[in-house]
């Protein structure tokens, strides 16, 4: 398999973020979801959230090597069969995705950075915050994550509910591009 896009297929490199990025976003909403209901006493109470805002720094960064890997290898063109719409929604639905998953990413950095403390990723390195203290921050923080990574993982549900679509009902190469198995020739 070739390591960058070509016309018709996916690489490699695209393969493996979009599949990275898909893991790690639904598993930082199910802990997110699981942890928010954690009492005080609770063994995850601290660990939970430091393994969340940990797993999220490193996820903005893959985000961001993914943007650049976007322009360094474009993607494919989309199928002959499919219509105009289809490709408009995608490329939408596409870009909305990206837009949510930085936004859902910023504003978790504000919300544990709004008291000025910075975070720490697995004791690897610290992250400081940009804001210093901003009172009140962390709650409108909050609200925004909330709500973009609800709309996050509805969106990628959609998505990935349109690719199994493509796959039985269109019997196209749609899903197999992103699991580098479609049956088409660079």
């Amino acid at each position: 398999m070739q390591v960058r896009n070509t016309a018709n297929r996916f690489g490699v490199v695209t393969i493996g973020f979009h599949w990275l990025v898909a893991a790690t976003v639904f598993g930082l909403f199910g802990l997110g979801y699981w942890m928010v209901d954690l009492s005080y006493y609770d063994d995850w109470y601290k660990t939970g959230p430091d393994i969340h805002r940990s797993t999220g720094i490193l996820l903005l960064m893959i985000m961001t090597l993914r943007l650049a890997w976007r322009f360094i290898s474009p993607v494919p063109r989309p199928l002959p069969n499919h219509s105009r719409f289809e490709v408009l929604a995608a490329h939408g639905a596409h870009a909305l995705l990206y837009v949510l998953i930085f936004v859902a990413m910023i504003s978790g950095y504000l919300i544990s950075t709004a008291d000025g403390s910075s975070i720490s990723v697995f004791d690897w390195f610290d992250v400081p915050s940009v804001t210093g203290r901003i009172k009140g921050m962390e709650d409108t923080a909050g609200l925004v994550h909330y709500w973009s990574t609800w709309a996050l993982v509805a969106l990628a549900a959609v998505h990935g509910l349109a690719a199994i679509k493509h796959h039985l009902i269109d019997r196209d190469d749609t899903l197999r591009r992103m699991l580098g198995t479609d049956r088409r020739q660079s």
